[in-house]
């Protein structure tokens, strides 16, 4: 289980935009931890939700993420290419990682970008929640984050010897066996909620993490 190529690929000729498309994974993990902190903060000190409400709304949020993790992965990371302007929006988005899954430089969404997405998604979580979406969308983020973390921690670093190395498994099912299968990074659940998790043995790929 050994990627085809190592090092990393050009995507832009312009270098501006070839260095907003890196950026090293601390800067985005604590750009949403911090952000995540600050409003929960806000939620717990400046609403009328209880603790309690704030605890359940930031465990939805987080829940939450993980199916928006599972969905984008699936519906448009690997979204089919049927037309030439499909293909290079998948190759952009999600196939150079593929190519390239070493490049620790692309294993995020790069800040500037992430930053508009999150933006724009409170922004809608605001208007369908009210003050809700202060103690909601610090539980999406922080999953956000947490899978930045995970992703990273799977292509950077050796599986670890205890339960999480399933986690090291299913994503390199997913890189070199079988790329339409094992959607999910931080979390399993969706692929056994839509049958997407790939049922072969894995102890081969096991041996070669």
């Amino acid at each position: 289980m050994r990627p085809k190529n190592s090092g990393t690929k050009q995507l832009f000729e312009n270098p501006i935009l070839e260095k907003l498309s890196r950026t090293h994974i601390a800067v985005p993990v604590t750009m949403f931890f911090v952000s995540g902190a600050v409003l929960g903060w806000y939620a717990f000190t400046y609403t009328d939700l209880s603790n309690a409400l704030i605890g359940t709304l930031f465990g939805v949020g987080a829940i939450t993420f993980t199916f928006i993790e599972y969905w984008v992965h699936r519906s448009v990371y690997h979204i089919d290419p049927t037309t030439e302007a499909r293909a290079k929006f998948q190759y952009v988005a999600h196939g150079v990682h593929h190519e390239y899954p070493k490049d620790k430089t692309r294993l995020a969404m790069p800040p500037l970008l992430a930053i508009v997405v999150a933006v724009t998604l409170f922004s809608v979580f605001f208007v369908l929640m009210g003050e809700a979406a202060y103690a909601f969308f610090p539980g999406f983020i922080w999953g956000y984050a947490s899978y930045l973390l995970v992703h990273y921690a799977v292509h950077a670093y050796a599986p670890p010897k205890n339960f999480l190395k399933q986690l090291w498994i299913n994503h390199a099912v997913h890189h070199y066996k079988d790329g339409n299968a094992v959607f999910g990074v931080s979390s399993p659940l969706w692929d056994y909620v839509f049958g997407t998790m790939d049922t072969m043995d894995k102890s081969k790929v096991s041996e070669n993490l």
